[in-house]
């Protein structure tokens, strides 16, 4: 470090330092004010966003709840309009449970194929994926909905997964494939009530 000799010696090199230094120091300053306020912007303006979405997800549904297939129109508007947030697939989801209620299948085939694709939630994702497999076992595509299963790895699905692939194989007249496959859904913690008896069925 350099030693000064006097007070007159040390303001001179303070000045000289700032005559040199200053200006990045001052615009260094304002950068980083700046940046801090333009963040805190950033952040309010994305919570002011999910609030808005939030409400607009709670208005949407409850519309749903209330009138069934007859909100089709208002909640695919919100899903529309907020296609990039999660609530849109939640809204997916809610809108393809009552399509099926009322019997439109297809429909609610391409919501959830939808909220598959655009869903960067993997729990809501393996709600979709294993929805779309039921809908296709009800229209008979049993192949298409065992491609769904497989690629529905999650272990939290594991019992689910495997109690569907059984009711697909004994539909196919595989009683031996159908009973291994209640016994592996068996052994998962999310295995289903009737599951026991599906597999008192096929002992007899």
């Amino acid at each position: 470090m350099e030693l000064y000799d006097s007070e007159e010696q040390q303001v001179e090199a303070i000045k000289d330092w700032w005559k040199e230094n200053g200006k990045a120091v001052i615009l260094g300053t304002v950068v980083g004010i700046g940046g801090l306020l333009g963040w805190r912007f950033y952040q309010d303006t994305v919570v002011e966003a999910q609030e808005a979405a939030s409400d607009a997800y709670t208005t949407a549904v409850t519309q749903l709840a209330a009138q069934g297939a007859d909100a089709q129109d208002t909640v695919q508007s919100f899903i529309s309009a907020n296609s990039d947030s999660e609530y849109a697939t939640l809204a997916a989801l809610q809108l393809a449970k009552v399509q099926v209620e009322s019997g439109e299948l297809d429909a609610a085939l391409e919501q959830l194929n939808w909220a598959k694709s655009n869903s960067k939630d993997t729990a809501l994702t393996a709600v979709a994926t294993y929805r779309v497999a039921r809908i296709l076992v009800e229209q008979g595509n049993d192949e298409q909905a065992l491609t769904e299963l497989d690629a529905l790895t999650h272990k939290d699905w594991a019992g689910r997964v495997a109690e569907l692939r059984g009711d697909i194989l004994l539909r196919s007249g595989d009683q031996d494939a159908a009973y291994q496959a209640y016994s592996q859904a068996q052994q998962s913690a999310d295995n289903s009530q009737t599951l026991q008896m599906k597999l008192d069925d096929l002992a007899k």
